[in-house]
């Protein structure tokens, strides 16, 4: 699904927090998952967990964009790649303009959860080294309890006595529980049924099978690319004498398996969300500069395009703020706002009229301009209209400023490099039925003439 269909920058956003990030805790972002997640994403769970502590207003994308300098494609990376570490659960609804959502922050895993997880512990490893991965876990991992100590610390029955007390009957019902401390991953996807086709009752009870030993089974059989089949050979493997599967054993069987069938070099992280800029269409063709063109707009945020546009320079805190009005109060898209500027600064002298540019984005808004392809095709259809209301605007302020121009200083209008290709139309673009449907429209006003092929142009 495209990024547009599911996240707008004028989208709102609330966040919500499980408790007070600690110390402890972020170090375990920083050096636990910022190997694996990457600094974006981390940047941006920190930055929304600072801001929910200390503001309470509802905020829009775009200034997410803003204090993140990122694009919206990037946002929406850094959101996906949160929520598939487990660090980030998001619910949306409708709202007046558009969508609202709202962003359930996550407690990390403890260090012992995190390195007793064979996902999260091996793509660590595959990402910082052995080095690093020992030492880490030497920092975090407190050494076991010398075996003749004894437990001796009192239950709540040792110490608590039940008394009878009327509670309000709302107050007595326990809360739903939240969903566990961990990442989302779906252990159903794997097939137990399968799995269990090949295992006799006599070779490996039903009862070895618990929930976590089947979370484990499927996490080591995505981990590994083991199919149901390879699992059955692992679980016979580590099933101990007491016909139980110990979580360690079926680690190391489930990697010695991957060894001598695979690969003897352990498997890295990839992501499957793909949202870099490309090259090609879909159908690998390169692509049409129209194409590269709403690609830029599409992935670059408005205030780097005004950047860019001006030679990298900073661009004026009023020219700033007409291109937020854009997008929080006119609404448009950020692929729509970069197009209006561009076509604005390039037809001014490089300026940013107020008035021109509301009236054009007004006039956007009526049409429902959502897409560049929209932006460009307007342009160039109502461009006699546009320049009409540009040289209005401009004889307003002459008259204004009692001005006279000096004569043979009229400046010709440049325009964008994108305007210049409206009436490029090649027969290489037309595709054969195309050619053979015009053929045919040509042949037929030629008999409705009473002119036969060869006449005409003489």
């Amino acid at each position: 699904m495209h990024i547009l269909n599911e996240l707008h920058a004028t989208d709102s956003y609330e966040i919500r927090l499980p408790h007070n990030l600690s110390t402890y805790e972020r170090q375990l972002i920083t050096l636990f998952y910022q190997p694996i997640i990457g600094a974006d994403a981390v940047t941006m769970y920190l930055t929304m967990w600072t801001e929910a502590e200390y503001e309470t207003d509802l905020q829009v994308h775009y200034y997410l964009m803003n204090v993140l300098g990122q694009p919206l494609r990037k946002i929406f990376e850094s959101r996906a790649t949160l929520e598939a570490i487990g660090l980030l659960r998001t619910f949306s609804k409708p709202a007046d303009t558009g969508q609202h959502f709202l962003y359930e922050l996550v407690r990390p895993l403890d260090a012992d959860k995190f390195f007793n997880d064979p996902l999260l512990s091996m793509f660590l490893f595959s990402k910082i080294g052995e080095p690093a991965y020992r030492k880490l876990r030497a920092r975090f991992i407190r050494p076991k309890r010398d075996d003749a100590y004894r437990e001796v610390t009192r239950s709540f029955v040792d110490v608590f006595v039940p008394v009878q007390l009327n509670m309000p009957q709302d107050l007595a019902q326990p809360p739903k529980l939240q969903q566990a401390n961990g990442y989302p991953f779906y252990y159903t996807n794997f097939d137990f049924t399968l799995l269990r086709a090949g295992l006799s009752e006599q070779l490996v009870p039903a009862a070895a099978l618990t929930q976590s030993a089947k979370e484990l089974i499927a996490k080591l059989a995505f981990l590994y690319q083991l199919t149901p089949l390879d699992m059955q050979k692992v679980v016979i493997a580590a099933l101990d004498e007491q016909n139980e599967l110990p979580h360690k054993r079926l680690v190391q069987e489930a990697r010695a398996h991957y060894k001598m069938t695979k690969s003897k070099d352990m498997p890295l992280l990839e992501k499957r969300i793909q949202l870099q800029p490309q090259e090609v269409a879909p159908d690998n063709r390169t692509l049409t500069k129209d194409e590269q063109k709403h690609l830029y707009w599409a992935q670059t945020s408005p205030i780097d395009a005004l950047r860019n546009l001006s030679g990298d320079k900073e661009p004026p805190r009023a020219t700033v703020e007409i291109v937020e009005a854009l997008v929080l109060e006119y609404g448009l898209e950020i692929q729509v706002v970069n197009a209006l500027v561009e076509y604005v600064m390039l037809t001014t002298d490089m300026k940013l009229p107020r008035k021109y540019v509301e009236t054009i984005a007004g006039h956007w808004q009526r049409k429902n301009v959502t897409t560049a392809q929209q932006a460009m095709d307007l342009a160039r259809t109502e461009h006699d209209q546009y320049r009409a209301w540009k040289e209005k605007d401009a004889t307003k302020a002459t008259t204004a400023r009692k001005y006279t121009p000096k004569q043979g200083s009229v400046r010709v209008e440049k325009l964008p490099d994108w305007f210049e290709t409206r009436h490029e139309k090649t027969e290489e673009q037309l595709s054969k039925e195309q050619e053979e449907e015009l053929e045919a429209k040509r042949q037929q006003m030629l008999e409705s003439l009473g002119l036969a092929d060869g006449e005409v142009g003489q």
